[in-house]
C-alpha cells in the first residue's frame, strides 16, 4: 500500500519558511496544511495569514489553508477568500485542545456541539462550491463525543476527517487513544486519515499493522522533533542518511535566515530558534543539555557557535 503523508498545522511553527525549508532538504510530505486563519467575530484577514498562504510563497508545495472558527458567516468569508488565490479546499480545525480555544467553543471544544456543527456544514455546502475536509479529536471530555457527531458528519460531501487520536482535555499528554479510534473507523462512511504521536519509523510500523485500512497518516510533532521522519517512512528504513548532521545543519542554517529576515533583533530570532530546539533536541542522544546551550545563547554569535558544537559532538558520537 502506498502510503500518504501530511504535516499538521502546528500554529507558530510550520509556516511557509518552514515548510519550504523542509521540503527543499527533506521532502516526504505530500501535503501541508497551514496553520489555522482565525477571525475573532471580524470578517477580515490578517495579513500574516495571507503572507502563509500566497501561492507566490508556496509554489513547489501542496498546501490547504484551514480555518478555526464556530461561525457559518466566518467559515463562508474564508471559503471565498481563499478561492481567489485558486485553492478550492478548506480544512475545518476541531481539534485544537487548548483552552483560549475550546472556551469559546472552537476547535475540540466545539465536537460536543452536534447542532452547531450541522448548521455551519449545511450552510457552507449551500452557499459556497468549496471542498471541506476536517482536523478532529475525538472529542473534548470524552472520546464518545466525536460519535455522536458522525452521523451529522455523513449528511455531508467531507473529503476526509483526519483525527487526532485523543481528547481535548488531555492536550498532548498521556497515551493515544488506539481503541477509540478503532471504533471511529467503524462508525463513519468517511475517509479517515491519522495523526498523534507518530514520531519515530518504528512507531509508525506499529500503526500501519494496527490499522492496516489507513494510508493517509499526519504528522504533526514528530516532524518537527524529526525532519528524517517522513524521508523514512517513504523510504521503509529506520537508517538515517550518511550526511545526517551536514544535512540539518544546512536545514537549519536556511530556518535561521528566513527568520532573520522576518524578525528585528538577535534576542527574538534566538527565542523564535530555541521553540524549534525544543523538538529538534529529543532527537539527539541528550536534549536538556541541548537546550541548555542554547537558552544560555546571548547573541546570535554565541548561538551560531554553540550549534556547531553540538552537531560536531552528535556526530562524534554517532558514528
Amino acid at each position: 500500500m502506498t502510503h500518504t503523508l501530511l504535516s499538521s498545522p502546528l500554529q507558530g511553527f510550520t509556516d511557509f519558511r518552514f515548510r519550504n525549508t523542509f521540503h527543499k532538504y527533506f521532502g516526504g510530505i505530500d501535503t501541508f496544511y497551514a496553520p489555522y486563519i482565525r477571525l475573532n467575530g471580524k470578517l477580515e484577514i490578517k495579513s500574516n495569514y495571507e503572507i502563509d498562504i500566497l501561492p507566490k510563497n508556496n509554489k513547489s508545495l501542496t498546501v490547504i489553508p484551514q480555518i478555526m472558527t464556530n461561525s457559518a458567516d466566518e467559515f463562508i468569508f474564508v471559503a471565498k477568500y481563499i478561492q481567489q488565490f485558486g485553492y478550492n479546499e478548506l480544512n475545518w480545525n476541531l481539534g485544537c485542545p487548548y483552552p483560549m480555544v475550546t472556551n469559546k467553543g472552537m476547535g475540540s471544544g466545539l465536537i460536543c456541539d452536534s447542532t452547531k456543527i450541522d448548521h455551519i456544514l449545511d450552510r457552507v455546502h449551500s452557499e459556497t462550491n468549496i471542498i471541506v475536509s476536517m482536523k478532529m479529536r475525538m472529542g473534548y471530555e470524552n472520546n464518545e463525543e466525536i460519535l455522536y457527531t458522525f452521523p451529522i458528519l455523513d449528511k455531508y460531501p467531507l473529503k476526509n476527517i483526519a483525527i487526532h487520536a485523543r481528547i481535548g482535555k488531555q492536550l498532548y499528554e498521556g497515551g493515544v487513544d488506539l481503541e477509540g479510534f478503532q471504533r471511529c473507523l467503524e462508525n463513519t462512511a468517511h475517509k479517515i486519515y491519522y495523526n498523534g504521536d507518530i514520531t519515530s519509523f518504528s512507531r509508525f510500523q506499529e500503526m500501519k499493522e494496527l490499522f492496516p485500512s489507513i494510508d493517509h497518516w499526519m504528522i504533526g510533532r514528530g516532524l518537527i522533533s524529526d525532519p528524517f521522519l517522513p524521508f523514512m517512512i517513504k523510504n521503509e528504513s529506520a537508517e538515517y542518511p550518511e550526511d545526517r548532521f551536514e544535512l540539518f545543519s544546512k536545514f537549519h542554517d536556511t530556518l535561521l535566515s528566513e527568520f532573520e529576515q522576518k524578525l528585528s533583533g538577535e534576542k527574538h530570532l534566538i527565542m523564535k530558534m530555541l521553540q524549534y530546539w525544543e523538538y529538534f533536541a529529543t532527537s539527539f542522544s541528550d536534549p536538556q543539555f541541548i537546550i541548555r546551550k542554547i537558552r544560555k545563547s546571548k547573541s546570535l554569535r554565541a548561538y551560531d557557535d554553540n550549534v556547531k558544537n553540538i552537531l560536531e559532538y552528535e556526530k562524534a558520537n554517532v558514528y
